[in-house]
């Protein structure tokens, strides 16, 4: 625990110093350091290459040097923290030196300014503070009215207590806003509030560590991270979650590396605590959709366009022309807020601002959206791919019942893949007459056709 203090404390004066906190790969460097690992064993441990560490070791070194105020390196950060006086460390006792590792502490008081920002408004002295770290969040920004959507993530949160809450939607659809607007409206109710994207956590070991170095576990331990949950109000918001996922098979299978956060999934979804998991993605973890249920402790909005009076307003902050038609731009860009920008840009760059001359043009127009949807196609697996192919070639306007025949899938696989694409929200599906039609959004349609 010494090391995580040191560590912890060293955190907060860089916060102070910039503002923001040391992201996971620091305060491993920190902690291998401080254990006399080489570069080479920090970068296992992290799963990264040798030079990459050694290049943010550089980086921290001088970032340290310059909040510290003397030069700090690998060869002498410990000699430096020798010197360090804490004020914050409880565990020393009240003898004069205490032994951290190979490096002595003395425990007399050292003063320094507390910080005022989220995440450093609390220390071992004060646990029952709250502390929020967002650093790693998006700024706040308007949000075009997703009032029914917050109010449903708020019942399932505060009121229903759901263990775990996914939020997905294609790219664009306003997912990680929509998010960022939850968790500054529901704040007060949690006493820790962490933000990471996957970036932070390309394995669980490190997820694991960053909460018992948040939560400020002692002793460390990665079994006692549940207990923390049961005894504090915990909501840790996991960004990007679909990069944790495979290319080119159904959706939600975890990679080779990332199997054991499935585990870990579940037991926070089946494990009685206090604390939210909210996740965010393009795809739903299968075991989340196999856990959902009338009383499960999951649960999962896939977030769709915008209303109309919504895009409108968008529309009109983009100075575009013809309202009349309006309608017609944001059913075919299917109220996607970043579509519907993307549109308008080319809209005012090429139409003067008009959309009816835009939609005099007799095609869909993507643009920019191609390199946005080819990451979504990219993903797919085979059988989802031959589904959505003979979906987008079939000659009818909005629903549409396909002929698996043609698709040469046989029912099953054709079924695996309607689920998968459904997860995913590349297709719709509507009841018409007691039969189950699937549509296409327009853009998503215009993209697969010009692959054919």
């Amino acid at each position: 625990m010494e090391i995580q203090e040191a560590i912890n404390w060293t955190d907060d004066r860089v916060f102070e110093k910039t503002g923001k906190h040391l992201d996971s790969l620091q305060r491993t460097i920190l902690e291998g350091t401080l254990e006399n690992l080489t570069y080479h064993q920090v970068a296992e441990n992290y799963h990264c290459s040798k030079d990459h560490a050694k290049r943010v070791a550089s980086e921290l070194w001088r970032l340290l040097s310059d909040v510290l105020g003397e030069e700090v390196k690998k060869v002498n950060l410990k000699s430096i923290l020798e010197q360090i006086e804490f004020s914050h460390i409880s565990n020393f006792g009240s003898e004069s030196t205490q032994i951290f590792g190979n490096i002595n502490f003395c425990s007399e008081l050292y003063s320094h300014p507390p910080s005022t920002q989220e995440r450093s408004d609390t220390t071992t002295e004060h646990p029952s503070q709250p502390r929020y770290d967002l650093s790693e969040a998006p700024d706040v920004n308007r949000l075009y009215s997703r009032t029914e959507e917050l109010a449903t993530l708020k019942q399932w949160i505060l009121a229903e207590h759901h263990r775990i809450v996914t939020i997905t939607g294609l790219s664009g659809m306003g997912k990680t806003s929509l998010a960022r607007q939850l968790v500054e409206e529901i704040k007060p109710n949690f006493e820790r509030i962490l933000w990471r994207p996957y970036r932070k956590y390309p394995n669980l070991n490190i997820l694991k560590t960053d909460l018992i170095q948040f939560f400020s576990i002692t002793p460390p331990s990665h079994n006692s991270i549940l207990d923390y949950l049961r005894s504090h109000r915990c909501l840790i918001i996991l960004d990007d979650f679909q990069e944790l996922f495979k290319i080119g098979e159904l959706a939600g299978n975890y990679r080779t590396d990332c199997q054991d956060y499935s585990k870990f999934i579940k037991q926070i979804a089946t494990t009685p605590h206090n604390s939210c998991f909210l996740i965010i993605g393009w795809e739903k973890p299968i075991e989340i959709a196999t856990l959902e249920g009338k009383n499960s402790p999951c649960r999962t909005l896939q977030l769709q366009g915008l209303s109309e009076s919504s895009a409108q307003a968008l529309l009109t902050e983009l100075e575009l022309t013809d309202t009349d038609r309006w309608g017609e731009l944001i059913t075919l860009y299917s109220g996607n807020p970043l579509w519907l920008n993307i549109a308008s840009l080319t809209i005012q760059e090429i139409f003067d601002g008009s959309v009816a001359d835009f939609l005099s043009v007799q095609t869909t127009f993507l643009g920019d959206l191609e390199i946005i949807l080819n990451e979504h196609y990219q993903r797919l697996s085979n059988i989802e791919k031959q589904a959505v192919v003979g979906l987008a070639s079939q000659e009818m306007a909005g629903h549409i019942f396909p002929d698996v025949t043609k698709m040469r899938l046989d029912e099953a696989e054709f079924l695996k893949a309607i689920k998968s694409l459904l997860r995913r929200g590349l297709i719709e599906k509507i009841k018409e007459n007691g039969r189950s039609r699937f549509n296409i959004p327009p853009v998503i349609k215009e993209f697969v056709k010009h692959r054919l």
